[in-house]
């Protein structure tokens, strides 16, 4: 037998008119919630960051000046090799000249002193030289015989005749090597200019047969003693007169060069002069970077 459920009691007309206005107000108060937030958009939407500006790029700094690498080479070689370094500069157009480093400091020659040798040898024989003469001289300069530079260095009278002929040219700094050592006689770069002077201008005790000679050698040098001040001449390395020197010692390799290029259309005498170098390599490398840093200094390119 089923139990029949008396059915539930129909809300009344003012309960649901209560309910239907109540849910009026609520939606009113919704929408006037909503109104209110639009009105603030800051309470919905989180504030804009103000714009990034760019960082401008950094501008690259300025690369050093041609006498600030010199300056630079000169402090890391004291610095990193515990020597000396020294650097002369003349320009033969304007007559300008520049030096740079430990200009008074006496440096070992090494070969360049051949230069010396042989311009000490045509003064004494007046520029007339035997054929035999020549031939050990070409082999002096072209090729940096040791051989030849000692037969000429007696030839010469020894250290006694190259103060005699350097009193003449005007080399007050250089003191040449005892007891045969041509390559520990000692220079200066104002003395290796003004050898370079006597060997390339009119300012000169050489005859012009004698300069001619000198600098067709030093202009034909064989090719592994092409380097040096040669690293100025703006027209490549087959175009300068070149005379280069290394000697290891006792405090390190002494490495010189000295010779005449041109750069940017400027006749220049150069001498770098090194001592101190752990090897031949950084001298070589460091008397390259200063003559033609210098140069570049000297004359503005």
């Amino acid at each position: 037998m089923s139990v029949r459920t008396a059915p539930r009691p129909y809300p009344s007309l003012g309960f649901r008119r209560m309910r239907a206005f109540t849910i009026l107000m609520l939606a009113v108060a919704l929408v006037n919630t909503v109104v209110h937030l639009l009105d603030r958009p800051d309470a919905l939407v989180t504030q804009a960051a103000a714009p990034v500006t760019a960082a401008a790029p950094a501008q690259a700094a300025p690369p050093p000046t041609p006498a600030a690498v010199v300056a630079s080479a000169v402090s890391r070689w004291h610095d990193d090799e515990s020597g000396h370094l020294a650097v002369v500069v003349q320009d033969l157009s304007t007559g300008r000249s520049h030096t740079y480093g430990d200009t008074g400091k006496a440096f070992a020659t090494a070969s360049i002193v051949k230069v010396d040798i042989l311009a000490t040898l045509l003064l004494q024989e007046q520029g007339k030289l035997s054929s035999a003469q020549k031939e050990v001289a070409a082999r002096m300069i072209r090729q940096s015989s040791n051989g030849a530079a000692t037969t000429l260095w007696k030839a010469i009278g020894r250290e006694k005749g190259l103060a005699a002929a350097n009193a003449t040219f005007g080399l007050t700094q250089t003191k040449g090597g005892t007891k045969g050592r041509w390559g520990a006689t000692t220079t200066t770069t104002a003395d290796q200019l003004r050898l370079l002077q006597v060997v390339f201008t009119d300012d000169s005790p050489l005859t012009p047969d004698s300069r001619a000679y000198l600098q067709s050698l030093m202009g034909g040098v064989a090719r592994d003693q092409n380097w040096g001040v040669t690293a100025a001449d703006s027209r490549g390395d087959t175009h300068a007169f070149v005379k280069n020197g290394w000697l290891p010692r006792t405090g390190g390799w002494a490495v010189t060069s000295v010779g005449k290029v041109e750069h940017e259309g400027h006749p220049l005498l150069v001498a770098a002069l090194s001592d101190g170098g752990s090897t031949q390599k950084e001298g070589v490398a460091v008397v390259e970077l200063v003559a033609q840093n210098a140069a570049k200094d000297l004359v503005g390119a």
